[in-house]
């Protein structure tokens, strides 16, 4: 089924600010709506009721996907709880279809939303020409999911280590200006790809 139209639930303005940039890469001319929330724990608590609200309206041909940071919290329970909340709603999931139909996808972003800013390294440089060109090699850096110590606060340090954001990262500032330059087919972020993927099925 052709999908016309893609409701996208994240938590912070950030992953909006991102997304608003990245979604036509993906979606080609599928119409979206970005709803950002004041944080994760915000996201969590209204989206059951937000869910059951688009359960009583929502046509087959639109899809909603949902994206978390998966911050501490144990990758496979988050997805779970994800999964409870639209099956409660009465609406299935790309995990759980009734048949071959879903409404609902469930994304984690593993660590956080930097965690794709260095999956595609090449897109930071030419947003911020001073940063380091060799961060990918670096082993703490290589596996863009796997960052120890907080994804947002590497991504951080190594801004200011190349002179930006001295005062502290601005998070919106550099989510529209990275997202600008990603190529969502060159990023090695497994997390990404995962939304990547089934993003771009739905504009074959």
């Amino acid at each position: 089924m052709t999908v016309s139209h893609v409701e996208v639930l994240v938590e912070e303005p950030s992953a909006e600010a991102a997304l608003r940039v990245l979604l036509p890469k993906m979606l080609g001319r599928i119409p979206f709506s970005v709803h950002a929330h004041s944080g994760k724990n915000n996201l969590l608590k209204r989206l059951p009721q937000r869910l059951r609200g688009y359960a009583c309206w929502i046509p087959d041909d639109h899809r909603i996907v949902v994206v978390v940071d998966r911050d501490d919290d144990d990758c496979e329970e988050l997805k779970m709880r994800l999964e409870a909340m639209a099956s409660d709603a009465g609406l299935a999931t790309k995990s759980n279809p009734k048949g071959s139909l879903f409404k609902v996808v469930n994304r984690v972003a593993i660590e956080e939303l930097e965690a794709w800013y260095f999956g595609d390294w090449r897109a930071v440089k030419q947003a911020y020409s001073r940063v380091n060109a060799n961060i990918p090699s670096r082993d703490k850096y290589r596996s863009p999911d796997e960052i120890k110590g907080g994804t947002w606060e590497a991504f951080e340090r190594v801004m200011k280590d190349a002179g930006y954001f001295k005062t502290g990262l601005r998070k919106i500032e550099a989510a529209r200006a990275v997202a600008e330059h990603m190529n969502p087919s060159r990023n090695t972020s497994p997390s990404f790809i995962a939304l990547r993927d089934t993003l771009m099925q739905w504009s074959e």
